[in-house]
């Protein structure tokens, strides 16, 4: 029996890997840089240190570390076979640290008064994840 692939049904999901070793330094450390220092490939420290950064009026220094997290998570999801579109579960938590990245990129574009990337991240993070989208969004 011949199988066709469904070309209504869109990409498959991304699943980025576990990185227990940067997870676990990220959560004992006190501080995130240490564990981005550590693991710089690790999207959740640089989100970490962008909503730090954000929530004490540093939208400039938010807007970096999301960038780089941004990155690195881009990386991360073209060596798992991304294809540049595609679901990226918010509920796979591995997946987590990418999407704080692009809500806090957003976020630090919006604030700096880079409209046209923000209104761009914030599709993005809708489009990849609807319920990453309303975790990191609603308030």
């Amino acid at each position: 029996m011949e199988t066709h692939e469904n070309l209504l049904a869109g990409p498959p999901p991304t699943y980025l890997p576990e990185m227990p070793e940067a997870k676990d330094a990220l959560v004992s450390s006190a501080k995130a840089s240490d564990a981005a220092a550590r693991f710089p490939a690790y999207p959740a420290a640089w989100a970490t240190l962008a909503e730090e950064a954000f929530a004490s009026g540093h939208a400039v220094t938010s807007y970096a570390f999301a960038r780089t997290g941004y990155h690195r998570g881009l990386d991360q999801l073209r060596r798992a076979g991304w294809k540049g579109h595609g679901p990226i579960p918010w509920e796979h938590e591995p997946n987590r640290g990418f999407l704080r990245s692009l809500a806090a990129l957003a976020r630090a574009a919006q604030t700096i008064g880079e409209k046209e990337e923000a209104e761009r991240c914030f599709q993005f993070l809708k489009d990849s994840s609807p319920s990453g989208f309303t975790a990191l969004t609603t308030t």
